[in-house]
């Protein structure tokens, strides 16, 4: 799951925002450099970085979340290396943030973009919804505290949630999403994607639906133009429990992802760990 989100990450930053053009090759050969970015092709960026960050606070509580611990974890993934990829405000605050009840004190959680859905894919292995939507609540108020920003970060753990534990085909994941979270799963994106959440986990799900392979996931994802990298990062983590997507991804995407000291291996040992347990815990997780 982790290594999928992070190669969706890193192939969708050469396209975050670009129009389609000579330059949008969407081939899947390589990686590509963002013009605007400067970052090597083959480097991913928050959505994976965050979504790390969150699989350890899993790790490090048995599954029992709480803020501080996901504040903490927040604060010192991103000191690893300080890597570029955030969002600029964000990663000025990080920059600012002594530790995880600085954190606490200081966040203003007022957007409803998608940063804590895009995050949200290792929330997914929990063996309940009740629990999945209640931990996708919690960590999603520490930054995103709106409606929006919250139902996004419930749909994208849920959407892994139900790959995870079979719970029906991928042709029927928007019903699934719509019966828990409401009416507006039940539509498709269409057209170039936004920075709201709801409006990325929806592009997300729909490339899911409408793919029967991790490539033709990645392809479509990047296709819609806009906040791709996201996109793309929520779909594959996602798709890369369904037993009717083919694991199709180019050899070239999987050798060129960034393998530095959270990079390839280590994140591939990460998703191993996550994999082996069973997260199980309360069904009303303690709020903020």
């Amino acid at each position: 799951m982790l290594l999928e989100i992070a190669i969706g990450d890193a192939y969708g930053a050469g396209f975050e925002f670009r129009p389609k053009g000579p330059e949008f090759t969407n081939d899947l050969a390589r990686y590509l450099k963002h013009p605007l970015h400067d970052m090597p092709p083959g480097s991913y960026t928050d959505d994976t970085e965050m979504s790390i960050a969150v699989a350890r606070a899993m790790i490090a509580t048995d599954g029992k979340l709480t803020p501080w611990v996901l504040a903490d974890c927040f604060v010192s993934q991103f000191r690893t290396m300080e890597r570029l990829g955030y969002a600029r405000r964000f990663r000025d605050f990080l920059l600012t943030v002594s530790d995880a009840d600085d954190f606490l004190a200081r966040v203003k959680p007022t957007s409803d973009r998608s940063g804590a859905a895009m995050r949200a894919c290792p929330i997914g292995l929990y063996a309940d919804e009740e629990t999945v939507v209640g931990m996708a609540e919690l960590q999603a108020r520490l930054t995103h505290d709106t409606p929006g920003g919250i139902e996004a970060a419930k749909a994208a753990a849920l959407a892994t949630h139900y790959f995870r534990f079979d719970r029906g085909p991928k042709e029927r994941l928007h019903e699934y999403l719509a019966s828990e979270l409401g009416p507006f799963w039940l539509e498709e994106h269409r057209g170039e994607v936004g920075e709201a959440g709801t409006e990325v986990v929806r592009a997300a799900v729909t490339a899911v639906r409408n793919s029967s392979s991790l490539s033709e996931v990645l392809r479509q994802s990047v296709d819609f133009t806009g906040d791709v990298d996201s996109v793309a990062a929520i779909a594959m983590g996602a798709a890369s429990f369904c037993k009717s997507i083919a694991n199709d991804i180019p050899p070239a995407l999987v050798s060129g992802l960034e393998n530095g000291e959270w990079g390839r291996d280590r994140i591939v040992d990460l998703d191993r760990v996550l994999l082996d347990a069973e997260w199980r815990a309360s069904p009303s997780p303690a709020r903020l």
